[in-house]
């Protein structure tokens, strides 16, 4: 089973990186956090790796509802967004799909939260391309 879905865009890694926050905004979603895997590996192992980040992609209300659903949830929380270059000069954009989870929540009622994250994620990559 894909646990991720996504697209390929033609653009520079700081402009994509700045289109799928923008994105992001226009569905509801903030970005919690930022990590630049790339400069983590650099600095701590001395490993070069193409530019890659992940974004913890956030929609408030979704996730008081995913929370009020299940309090354990908020372990699979944020939404996670991965930007990374390719080596055929595009930008990959990887979303989590948050329907992957389902089956780790014995609660029937985080279902339509997650179906919903998905559609606003999926109009994000949409947008995107």
């Amino acid at each position: 089973m894909a646990y991720t879905f996504g697209t390929v865009v033609e653009c520079g890694f700081d402009e994509a990186v700045e289109r799928v926050i923008e994105k992001l905004k226009g569905e509801g979603f903030g970005v919690l956090t930022d990590i630049d895997v790339a400069a983590t590996l650099k600095k701590k192992i001395d490993q070069e790796l193409p530019p890659y980040r992940i974004l913890g992609a956030c929609n408030p209300p979704l996730a008081a509802k995913a929370i009020d659903a299940d309090v354990h949830v908020g372990a699979l929380l944020p939404c996670n967004v991965v930007v990374r270059a390719e080596e055929s000069g595009g930008v990959a954009v990887e979303f989590l799909d948050p329907n992957s989870f389902l089956g780790l929540s014995e609660f029937e009622a985080i279902q339509p939260i997650a179906s919903e994250a998905r559609v606003r994620l999926q109009r994000v990559m949409e947008a995107l391309s």
